[in-house]
């Protein structure tokens, strides 16, 4: 039968980041944001990464508005991420590991695209809100997956699609863009090769 799921994912959704490494307490990066997808344990820190998973299959969490997120560009080189909304956060496409609960005072009345799991609101025609929900929509039904394998055309859909921002509070961390918006300030009009040269001043022909 297909693996649907790779064996680290559900580790990765429930591990707790952001903690102090209990082996580099005094360090200056001492924060515990990363995950080896190889060795599937606990989250380490940066000192970590090079003294015990050196060569090893590393993703770094990241975070915004207090929820871990990873950056597209990384996670989607392990799993099909094909269907979860995208967002931009500090010009860097991302997406958020789990289920984010929102305000009581939030409707979904009138939102045309909404979370298949949770309801949450969406920006663009997506079906999860983050790579959890998307995982309980494959145990239940089986209808997903996360199998680099059996990607298709949809994928082109993700890599070239939109990363829209949030709205509301949330603006002010991840701030709304497309992949277009992403790449505006890194591209450089190009300049002529040639420059008009000045002129050299012709003296007006003598009358006869």
């Amino acid at each position: 039968m297909e693996m649907l799921v790779p064996p680290w994912l559900e580790s990765l959704l429930s591990t707790a980041f952001f903690t102090v490494c209990p082996r580099h307490r005094d360090a200056p990066r001492s924060e515990c944001n990363m995950f080896c997808l190889d060795c599937n344990t606990e989250a380490f820190c940066f000192y970590c990464r090079s003294t015990r998973h050196k060569d090893h299959s590393v993703i770094q969490i990241r975070r915004s508005s207090y929820h871990d997120v990873v950056r597209v560009a990384e996670i989607q080189k392990v799993l099909d991420i094909t269907g979860v909304q995208t967002y931009v956060i500090n010009s860097a496409r991302v997406l958020f590991l789990n289920e984010r609960p929102q305000p009581k005072s939030s409707t979904s009345k009138g939102v045309p695209h909404l979370c298949e799991i949770c309801g949450r609101s969406l920006l663009d025609p997506f079906r999860f809100c983050s790579l959890g929900c998307k995982l309980v929509r494959i145990k239940n039904n089986g209808d997903a997956t996360f199998n680099l394998s059996t990607k298709d055309e949809e994928a082109g859909e993700i890599r070239e699609g939109m990363g829209r921002g949030l709205p509301s509070k949330e603006e002010e961390e991840l701030r709304e863009g497309s992949q277009q918006d992403m790449y505006t300030s890194t591209l450089t009009p190009p300049h002529s090769s040639s420059r008009r040269r000045k002129g050299i001043p012709h003296r007006a022909p003598f009358g006869s």
